[in-house]
């Protein structure tokens, strides 16, 4: 069972190379169990005991489950579904020295250099002209390994064990073909079973293309690129799959672009929960004051990776909070509130954690060390619920691939399962 759940895991990684496809997985799981989808630009008929999902854009989605008793509140779990890539630019060709190289751009904190080297691709959507005259969207996938940015030899660049600083636009362009006059959208109108005249514009990414794999004595360890954050979303989704709300709406919000700060229409910090917690509301009947009621019984988890002690730098970690991969649920602490847990809801998560079976470790940024932001601080500041910070503890965060414990995804199904079912 556990072996088949890993292998899962790892294939839902690889269906998911951008957050347009981890969506569209995401859509097609949820209707397999009943789910409905409702139009945000249409009126909704939710139903106690139904089950429902709205997007935006096409790369976040909110998903949820309406008790049939009295409702409480809300218990939301919010995670994201980008991660760090290289954008494709316009026009991306650069044909020079006997190759084509595309132009890109850094989408997130990218470690650089562990993407040089390596099989990659592109994946996205495109825009096309519908029969009708209208625009339609089509996802894209060139499942080959197409592209690769080679690395200098040391003969010409003896230094590079010493540090070196790499620039984007000129060290980490992947080359496509040699000097031909095919371009990239000739490959991507062909996987798209169209002419190219008809792609009036797109959202292309290059991506890793190694799957993931067991690594350590005993296997105890995953190795997979865009752990960060699909680990979480894929927990949430299989807790969700098998939750039994009693008292509490059960909320997923799989949130876009927080690689890149979540300030976009489709983002954590867009007006989409706040909105689609208001049209639940409204479609079963609330007042005002039940709708207000419906808030103040809620509750949030921001789930997010989070930093294991590493083996080679323990000093980067805190002293005394120093999570390990296997060792559970981590809860994250910030005191500027980076990370929103506070005594409450960390109290609350750690209940939650034994009600479960569930095992839980804490989370500090060393004092003199500046973390990375997530989901949960964006998200209250439009709907203002208390709200814990977690994750499952992994190394190279924002690595072309990372490293996560096997056993941590089990427990976080396990836990957002029981969330689920109050």
């Amino acid at each position: 069972m556990a072996k088949q759940k890993i292998e899962d895991f790892f294939a839902f990684i690889e269906e998911c190379p951008t957050a347009f496809h981890a969506i569209d997985v995401i859509q097609r799981k949820l209707i397999a169990e009943g789910f409905k989808e409702l139009d945000e630009n249409k009126l909704w008929d939710v139903r106690r005991g139904g089950k429902y999902f709205v997007k935006r854009n096409d790369s976040s989605l909110i998903s949820f489950i309406v008790p049939i008793l009295e409702i409480a509140g809300i218990h939301m779990v919010a995670a994201h579904t980008d991660s760090p890539a290289f954008k494709v630019k316009a026009n991306p060709e650069i044909s020079e020295n006997a190759y084509v190289k595309l132009n890109t751009e850094k989408y997130g904190g990218m470690i650089l250099s562990t993407w040089l080297d390596r099989p990659l691709s592109v994946a996205g959507r495109i825009f096309v002209e519908g029969e009708s005259g209208g625009i339609e969207q089509r996802l894209v996938h060139v499942d080959r390994d197409l592209l690769v940015i080679p690395n200098l030899a040391i003969h010409m660049n003896r230094d590079i064990n010493q540090g070196f600083s790499y620039n984007p636009q000129v060290d980490m362009l992947p080359i496509f073909s040699d000097e031909k006059e095919r371009k990239l959208l000739d490959v991507i109108a062909l996987e798209a079973g169209i002419s190219k005249e008809k792609i009036l514009s797109d959202d292309l990414f290059v991506y890793v293309r190694q799957k993931g794999c067991l690594v350590g004595e005993d296997g105890q360890w995953m190795m997979s690129p865009r752990l960060d954050d699909l680990e979480c979303v894929y927990a949430a989704l299989e807790g969700m799959l098998s939750a039994d709300p009693q008292e509490y709406i059960a909320l997923s919000a799989f949130f876009d672009s927080e690689e890149v700060g979540s300030g976009t229409r489709q983002g954590a910090g867009s007006e989409f929960l706040a909105q689609t917690i208001s049209g639940i509301a409204g479609s079963l009947a609330m007042t005002k004051v039940g709708h207000r009621k419906l808030l103040t019984g809620s509750f949030m988890v921001s789930a997010d990776n989070a930093h294991a002690v590493h083996p080679n730098h323990p000093e980067k970690a805190d002293p005394t909070n120093r999570p390990k991969m296997n060792g559970g649920i981590v809860i994250k602490f910030h005191g500027g509130q980076k990370y929103t847990t506070d005594g409450y809801s960390s109290a609350y998560m750690a209940k939650l954690c034994r009600e479960a079976g569930v095992e839980y470790q804490t989370y500090y940024n060393r004092s003199d060390i500046a973390g990375g932001s997530t989901l949960g601080n964006i998200s209250t500041a439009h709907v203002s619920v208390p709200s814990v910070d977690i994750g499952f503890a992994q190394l190279a965060m924002h690595s072309a691939v990372e490293t996560a414990g096997r056993e941590d995804i089990f427990q976080g199904i396990s836990l957002f399962e029981h969330y689920w079912s109050k």
